[in-house]
């Protein structure tokens, strides 16, 4: 029998005693899909382990990774935990300057790339930090150092693995992640095995009885999936990465997962594409499908038996093709990373898909809070999870403390005692409010809310999340800091847009010249107004320019978790901007907005 969980490297042996499997975990490399048993899996790890050791690899050493989801990925990450050393991970996407102050802030030795496209990014960038730094590869690259050596090496080896782990306690330090520094420079997030223990320990609340598979393409350099694959092999759940974002669809159907974990825009794209499909509908079908969308988006629990009855057929007759698109299986969706669209969470849950919308930071491990049965409200992030206290300050701040609290920033005393204070609340940054005492409701990011000319305060997301209701919007940033109102830049779903147009005859030519075009902004005129109606006179956004290009990780506009590099994108857009406010001279706010 395993011992107790108290490290996250004790999930090894805890699986190998308590269920061993054939299909611990999966990757699809190349089109073809690679299986590790639960043996094989652990072997790999100790192998690995060695091999590093063999470089003086130790307790305190820092092991990067650089990968995309694979099981490679796992392997190296618990080959490292396991001799004490801090696994860093590096996001694929991430620029060459943020790499080289990674390398050299953490003071990596040894770091894991994926392939050829990632060895050549990082290898110049190694021999400008530190040439000493070994590079291995997932994939054989010409001239690289592969790392199945690295393992034949540690097959060699005679060290006591034993003694490695046996030196490892819970409060030591798992890992070392970078913050995606949209101000300033990267911070290093010093998380500990305790905190990632406890955190998927508490979070178990989410998966119910019954779940065999979940797939995985969220990416793991992020500690939101990180957590969440730690807790698949907490609770028995075989692990499938999807081979890209591009193959999501045909590994959903592969796999035919009972669980998975998104961010809300995955799930807008594929309601959006579902009602594109019932909108083309005619007669009797039609009519069946919207009376089923309008039944999910009444969705309540507890709601009575005529209720039930009409949704069952509804689930019976429409819904059942909405689970098949995503695999016919499914048990549990988790969604995180950003705010989930309340009506969007019904119709899920009308369809019988739930979707369990939860909260936390990098500096949280992740998880703060989360719905889950029994226990979920909808427009919040649900109750906080066992052994995590959460107070509202007043200025509305959300504050936390509990097991789930980093060790602090690497290096950087002054910005920890900036971010947790003396009585151990961790200052999360976001505004928020209980309802009913226990259900968390994040309403916007602290330093996001701004002020107008008029002194009156705005937050942005909330109203950004109202104008991504409409499929015709992709993205969208609402401004307006000392500025007399607010204003948006929109970036327009142009595959929708295209669609639209096509049924209004209006002549589709480029994406660029339907950002210019007459009717195309009348339209968006008139989601503006929709949009706004219910807010105060002073939030509603009153002037909007088109873009048409799409915000991204690559473009430097969004962080990897696609959160708004909001600095970014004023800087971008910035004559822009001032030609909105410009143009706008002669408008002036009615007395009750100054």
């Amino acid at each position: 029998m395993a011992g107790p969980i108290t490290r996250v490297f004790d999930l090894l042996r805890y699986n190998l005693a308590q269920f061993p499997k054939e299909d611990f975990i999966n990757g699809k490399i190349a089109g073809k899909w690679v299986s590790y048993s639960t043996r094989q899996f652990c072997e790999t790890v100790d192998a690995l382990s060695q091999g590093l050791i063999s470089l003086g690899v130790g307790k305190g050493a820092r092991v990067a990774v650089m990968s995309h989801n694979r099981p490679e990925w796992n392997i190296a990450d618990f080959a490292i935990t396991q001799l004490g050393a801090y696994q860093v991970p590096l996001y694929p996407t991430l620029a060459e300057h943020d790499i080289e102050f990674i390398l050299t802030n953490a003071e990596v030795t040894v770091i894991f790339v994926a392939d050829e496209a990632l060895y050549r990014k990082v290898m110049p960038v190694c021999e400008k930090v530190n040439a000493s730094i070994k590079i291995f590869t997932f994939n054989k690259v010409k001239d690289a150092e592969y790392w199945e050596t690295l393992m034949e090496l540690g097959k060699q080896s005679v060290a006591d693995l034993e003694a490695y782990r046996s030196a490892v306690k819970p409060d030591d330090i798992l890992t070392l992640i970078y913050t995606s520094g949209t101000t300033g420079t990267p911070k290093g997030v010093m998380l500990t095995h305790d905190n990632l223990v406890k955190n998927f320990e508490n979070s178990a609340v989410l998966l119910p009885e019954g779940i065999k598979k979940g797939l995985s393409f969220l990416p793991l350099s992020h500690i939101f999936e990180r957590m969440v694959v730690y807790l698949y092999m907490y609770g028995n759940v075989s692990v499938y990465y999807a081979e890209s974002m591009d193959t999501i669809v045909a590994d959903i159907q592969d796999v035919k997962p009972n669980v998975f974990s998104t961010v809300p825009r995955l799930l807008e794209k594929v309601y959006e594409k579902i009602m594109e499909r019932g909108k083309a509908l005619t007669g009797i079908k039609r009519s069946l499908f919207f009376w089923s969308v309008g039944l999910a988006e009444k969705y309540e629990f507890g709601s009575g038996w005529w209720y039930k009855m009409q949704l069952g057929i509804a689930r019976k007759l429409v819904f059942k093709k909405w689970q098949e698109a995503l695999g016919g299986e499914i048990v549990v969706i988790i969604s995180g990373g950003a705010a989930l669209n309340p009506r969007l969470a019904r119709i899920f849950w009308g369809a019988d898909m739930p979707v369990f919308e939860g909260y936390g930071l990098t500096e949280t491990s992740p998880v703060i809070a989360v719905n889950h049965f029994g226990n979920t409200m909808f427009g919040t992030v649900g109750p906080p999870i066992a052994g995590v206290e959460v107070r509202i300050a007043e200025d509305g701040e959300v504050l936390v403390r509990g097991h789930d609290v980093m060790k602090g920033y690497y290096g950087r005393d002054d910005l920890t005692a900036e971010t947790i204070d003396a009585e151990g609340w961790f200052h999360t940054g976001d505004i928020g409010e209980m309802l009913n005492g226990r259900f968390l409701k994040i309403t916007d990011r602290k330093k996001e809310i701004f002020k107008t000319a008029g002194g009156k305060y705005v937050a942005p997301q909330t109203l950004e999340n109202k104008f991504k209701e409409t499929p015709l919007v992709e993205q969208v940033m609402v401004l307006g800091e000392n500025r007399k109102f607010p204003a948006a830049l929109i970036v327009p779903n142009f595959a929708a847009l295209k669609n639209w147009a096509a049924k209004k005859g209006i002549s589709y030519t480029t994406d660029q010249d339907m950002v210019d075009n007459e009717q195309v902004l009348a339209k968006f005129e008139q989601i503006m107004k929709d949009s706004c109606k219910d807010f105060g006179r002073w939030e509603q956004v009153k002037r909007f320019v088109l873009l048409h290009k799409l915000w991204s990780i690559n473009g430097g506009e969004l962080t990897p978790k696609l959160s708004l590099k909001r600095k970014v994108i004023l800087e971008k857009n910035k004559d822009l901007i001032e030609k909105i406010y410009r143009d706008a001279e002669d408008y002036h706010a009615p007395e009750h907005e100054s």
